[in-house]
Order: structure tokens, then C-alpha cells, then sequence
């Protein structure tokens, strides 16, 4: 089904920046679900917990544990928010284009997953290198970070700096690639399913098929996502790398 973006273009002079609006507006509705999940599961704490809180508790001693696996509680217990805050982010981003995907208007897409936007997975996979890099810097000193560049021989500087590029290049296109290919495929079956009733029919089973896997692939890369987030940042803060 051929269709475009919503975009507006801010001039300032000679330069351009063009935003796709479809990508804004869902990343603010995939930001509203978690802020409400979040508040809805600790407005009324209790000693036992039941419901929502339950669930976060479960997250929180999820991500404890991806934390845990890849350096000790007492250096990795500040990227706890973090973890949290990415893995329940990125699951409803991941999720969100699956029940109402393929809403067009005036030809435009409206209603996507977000990081089906390699723009929005390659942002926050430069983010990560970033704050990892500066906790790298913050925690361990200046001289301990750069050293680590030519560490155990000088001549691989260059393959060390290509080394973060990559993971950083890497770790946002896994993410929009899996996601991107999953909506592109829904698309088709859609198209499908209005091409007239043999068409509606046979695309019944192959859409609820692919519908579960997308929402199991979702929350895999969210999981995957967040794992490797810890891992670069342990290897930037842990005294054992």
C-alpha cells in the first residue's frame, strides 16, 4: 500500500530541518502509556503488592537482573531508572503500530510504531554512547577512559574508535530493522485483507499468526536493547573491563 509521511519543514534561512510529524506524535503517545503505567502502578503502594504494582516490581527486579549479570549492584544500582525507563519505552514503541497500523490520511501514515523510524533508533542508540561514554569519563577519570583506546597496544586506536561507531550503528538498526520489517509484512497481509472477500479470508490466520510474533519480537528487542545498554556500559564504568 503506497503511502507517504506527514512532514513539516522548519526554515531558518538557507537550512532546512524537516520533521515527520507520524514519528513525533507517536513517540509522545508511546510516552504518555508509560508515564500512566508508571503512575497508575505506584499511586497506592502496599506492603504486598497486586496489579499494576505487581508488574513493576516485576520489571524493576527484571531489569535488576540485566544489571546484575553484567556488573556488580553498587557501580551498576544508578542505571536502574535507566533500565527501567528503557525497556517499558521501548516495548510500547515496539507495540504500539500493531493495533491500529496502517491508519492513512490524505495518503499520509499516521499511526506507526516509532522505532520503525531509524531516525528514532539511531538517536537513542547515540544517546546511549554518549551517557555511557560520559560515565566512562565521570567514573573512572579522563585518562583511564582515553587509555583504554590504546590499551593493550597503540596501533589498535583506530579499530577501537571504528569498534564504537559500529555498536552504536549496530545497536539502533537491530532495533528499527526487526521492528520496520515486522509492520512492512503487516502492511502486505492488510493490503491483502481489502484486496476482496478471498483475500479478507486468507489473510485472517497469517495476520493473527504474524500479529503474536510481532508482539513477542517487540518485546524481545526491548530486551535486547536494554541488555546492550548495560553491557557498553559496563565496559565504560566496570574496573573489571
Amino acid at each position: 500500500m503506497e503511502h507517504g509521511s506527514p512532514e513539516w519543514t522548519l526554515q531558518i534561512g538557507s537550512f532546512g530541518l524537516t520533521f515527520n510529524l507520524s514519528t513525533l506524535l507517536m513517540l509522545v503517545i508511546s510516552a504518555a502509556i508509560v508515564f500512566l503505567i508508571a503512575f497508575f502502578a505506584t499511586r497506592n503502594l502496599k506492603l504486598k503488592p497486586t496489579g499494576m504494582q505487581n508488574f513493576m516490581e516485576w520489571v524493576m527486579d527484571f531489569v535488576k537482573g540485566i544489571i546484575q549479570s553484567n556488573m556488580d549492584w553498587k557501580t551498576g544500582g544508578r542505571f536502574h531508572i535507566l533500565g527501567i525507563t528503557l525497556i517499558m519505552f521501548i516495548a510500547v514503541s515496539n507495540l504500539i503500530g500493531l493495533p491500529l497500523g496502517g491508519i492513512i490520511i490524505d495518503g499520509n501514515l499516521w499511526w506507526k510504531s516509532p522505532t520503525a523510524d531509524p531516525t528514532v533508533t539511531l538517536t537513542l542508540a547515540t544517546l546511549i554512547t554518549v551517557l555511557a561514554t560520559y560515565y566512562g569519563i565521570k567514573m573512572r577519570g579522563t585518562k583511564h577512559y582515553f587509555g583504554t583506546f590504546v590499551q593493550p597496544m597503540s596501533f589498535l586506536l583506530p579499530l577501537k574508535i571504528i569498534e564504537e561507531f559500529a555498536n552504536t550503528l549496530t545497536l539502533g538498526l537491530r532495533l528499527y530493522g526487526n521492528i520496520y520489517a515486522g509492520e512492512i509484512l503487516l502492511g502486505l497481509l492488510a493490503g491483502l485483507a481489502g484486496s476482496g472477500i478471498l483475500g479478507f479470508v486468507g489473510a485472517i490466520i497469517p495476520t493473527m499468526a504474524w500479529q503474536g510474533f510481532s508482539i513477542f519480537i517487540g518485546f524481545i528487542q526491548a530486551f535486547i536493547f536494554t541488555m546492550l545498554t548495560m553491557v557498553y556500559l559496563s565496559h565504560k564504568v566496570s574496573k573489571d573491563h
